[in-house]
């Protein structure tokens, strides 16, 4: 809305103006508004509360990769969010090599497919080192075996799974590794022209660096674009965590395995009676026939135990529990 004027001013302006002081030809109009020109062929689908609650879904995603690739990599790894932005779809295949690592994730229940864009340099690393290698990258380029490509979408699945914790906030997905590409070409699941989210985000492995992209399309998130905002995003964390992350937390916690050993006894013996010993030689032990063994949870006594057997199997039963205090 403009400037109003007070009684005051428009009194003044009047009596210029009959004084001959103040010109009407002189008198300026304001400043005209900026016109923006439209991309009609590139329509706003995202916006920046839109991809800024993408990034934040991602970088949870980020702390979980990191967590759980050295698992299979054996060595550190390191993720953060490096960039997001709205493109075109055949911007983003255009701008891919051949070969690449694209995974075509069914990303249920939603009506669509998202793409996982892998880098070259990093799915080389992987390879060399899950194939006991140092995680050395080929220095040049060249396609894949039919073997590498199993290891490789073993990978993938490991990535998709770990894509349901950070969406659960927007939506609970069931998302699924449809199949592996290496030629973009037959990567087509949206028209060239529908405009998608690109999620990047920097790993490194070791002294190896490379992206992986996440490709969004508007098609696909079409149906929780309004769940895309940080006051809802947020405040569904809050409720969750409120109402279940300590039966959550404790979720978790039961799925752990320990291990689990038990004792018959112990014994001490020379080496060199340790070098002699023979099929049918006895080792005497420091526990009698009559006594309870102890049963070991990681390293700590728990419980106490008669041996036995289950079926074909050895087995123990359990006579007592060890408390802390004892």
């Amino acid at each position: 809305m403009g400037e109003v004027l007070s009684q005051s001013e428009i009194d003044n302006l009047l009596a210029a103006l009959s004084t001959g002081e103040l010109d009407v030809d002189n008198i300026q109009p304001g400043d005209e508004k900026q016109v923006k020109n439209y991309d009609f062929s590139r329509p706003t689908k995202f916006s920046k509360e839109h991809l800024r609650t993408l990034e934040i879904i991602y970088e949870h995603y980020g702390r979980l990769v990191s967590t759980n690739l050295p698992v299979y990599l054996r060595k550190n790894v390191q993720v953060t969010v490096a960039s997001s932005e709205t493109v075109t779809f055949s911007e983003f295949t255009n701008a891919l090599s051949n070969p690449s690592i694209l995974g075509i994730i069914n990303f249920t229940p939603l009506n669509g497919t998202i793409i996982i864009d892998l880098a070259t340099n990093l799915a080389y690393a992987m390879l060399d080192r899950m194939l006991g290698g140092m995680g050395i990258p080929l220095e040049k380029k060249r396609e894949f075996s039919e073997i590498e490509l199993s290891i490789i979408q073993k990978i993938l699945i490991m990535l998709t799974q770990l894509l349901r914790e950070p969406w659960k906030n927007v939506l609970d997905i069931a998302p699924v590794l449809s199949r592996v590409e290496t030629n973009p070409q037959f990567a087509q699941v949206i028209a060239p022209n529908d405009m998608i989210a690109i999620i990047t985000l920097n790993i490194k492995i070791g002294d190896v660096e490379g992206f992986i992209n996440f490709c969004l399309p508007f098609f696909t998130l079409e149906d929780v674009m309004d769940r895309l905002n940080t006051k809802y995003w947020f405040a569904s964390m809050q409720e969750n965590h409120d109402e279940n992350y300590e039966e959550y937390i404790e979720t978790l916690v039961r799925k752990v395995d320990v291990p689990i050993k038990a004792v018959l006894g112990k014994s001490y013996i020379s080496v060199s009676d340790f070098l002699n010993l023979q099929v049918g030689d006895c080792i005497r032990l420091d526990a009698k026939v009559e006594n309870d063994m102890e049963v070991y949870v990681g390293n700590i006594r728990k419980f106490t135990a008669l041996p036995g057997a289950n079926n074909d199997a050895y087995a123990v039963r359990i006579t007592s529990v060890i408390r802390e205090e004892d």
